[in-house]
């Protein structure tokens, strides 16, 4: 694994004042960087949402297939709203001072079925540290089905991606449940960052134990409560998933694969360029101005502010995208930003369709 070395001389003037006015608003405002009670509020909210469809699903005694199948697309966007609002934040450790209390809130992952080790290495270790830099950021690295920057090789099906790209998509967490987790696993063996021998074992066993019980509670119960047959339960199961994945895929990938996000092959470890400056030319926001919306989604509208203080809880990200929009304007930076949601989606499948053409 090559460990990015960036420039500490670049563009250096924006990392101490961007980092020098953010701690000043804090301390102005005597405010803590990590979450209040509107994040309780969340929390309640998006685990309310995912576990009162299956109670009433499993205690109604309403066995019709469309009732039972809304209840597991209701399942599915509540599961969409426990990573947003829940789990990001807490595997950040930005939920709240307390470690005790992210890793109360990091057993979200529970729920959905992942490993919070696997998600932490690939995103916070590997993405946050090296954002858009090929063979580094795994978030860039669809593995051959889809090709995100013109680093990657280009193959004849690519000239489709941008139409079958959403049926990656759709899938991509049940794929992270059940294969992703251990194809991971042993890939950060090989790359040092899970040490072999009892560590590899016991995190290994970890994530046998924890998904039998996500099967055992998920797939189980239904299964011996509901008079319908596996198969059908199966099929619903899926259908959480596609929920699931259509909606994290939508909020997250126009966050990066866009067209103007830069992409880097570097045959070096060394980065020409300062971190903080990196993360601007290599994120997007969208739809900050559209509070509710970005209340749903934990602040993932604001991913420039959520790269370059990915330590601060997102409930405060409207408030320092005023600081980082007037640094970045001063310094004559780049602040990357799609006016809405649609436009943004949109935006991400034209560089699909650019990059499956060369």
């Amino acid at each position: 694994m090559i460990n990015y070395r960036f420039s500490r001389k670049v563009n250096r003037d924006f990392s101490k004042t961007i980092r020098k006015r953010v701690n000043t608003y804090f301390k102005e405002n005597d405010i803590s960087r990590n979450g209040n009670t509107n994040m309780a509020v969340k929390s309640v909210f998006a685990l309310s949402f995912y576990i009162a469809p299956f109670v009433v699903m499993l205690m109604s005694g309403i066995h019709d297939l469309v009732f039972l199948f809304s209840m597991w697309i209701l399942m599915g966007v509540g599961t969409s709203f426990i990573g947003m609002l829940v789990m990001h934040d807490s595997l950040h450790g930005s939920y709240s001072q307390k470690s005790w209390v992210n890793k109360l809130m990091g057993f979200s992952t529970f729920i959905i079925g992942m490993s919070p080790l696997i998600w932490h290495l690939q995103h916070n270790v590997l993405h946050h540290s090296f954002t858009n830099i090929e063979e580094a950021d795994e978030d860039i690295d669809p593995r051959f089905v889809l090709r995100f920057s013109e680093h990657q090789p280009l193959r004849w099906f690519h000239k489709y991606q941008h139409i079958y790209a959403m049926f990656f998509y759709s899938l991509s967490t049940v794929f992270w449940v059940y294969i992703k987790d251990f194809v991971k696993l042993f890939q950060y063996r090989e790359k040092g960052l899970v040490k072999r021998g009892a560590e590899f074992r016991k995190v290994f066993a970890t994530i046998i134990v924890k998904k039998v019980l996500y099967l055992a509670l998920i797939i189980g119960l239904p299964v011996y409560i509901l008079p319908v047959s596996v198969g059908t339960i199966i099929l619903m199961y899926l259908t959480m998933h596609v929920t699931t994945g259509t909606i994290l895929s939508l909020i997250f990938q126009p966050a990066h694969v866009t067209p103007e996000a830069e992409f880097y092959d570097l045959p070096e470890n060394e980065v020409d360029e300062n971190w903080y400056v990196h993360q601007l030319r290599t994120t997007s926001n969208y739809a900050i101005d559209a509070p509710v919306f970005s209340w749903f989604i934990g602040g993932l509208n604001f991913q420039v502010e959520h790269h370059l203080f990915p330590n601060v809880c997102h409930i405060h990200y409207p408030a320092i995208s005023k600081i980082v929009r007037e640094t970045t304007k001063e310094m004559d930076l780049p602040y990357y930003n799609q006016p809405s949601f649609a436009s943004a989606v949109k935006s991400h499948f034209l560089h699909l369709k650019k990059m499956g053409k060369g």
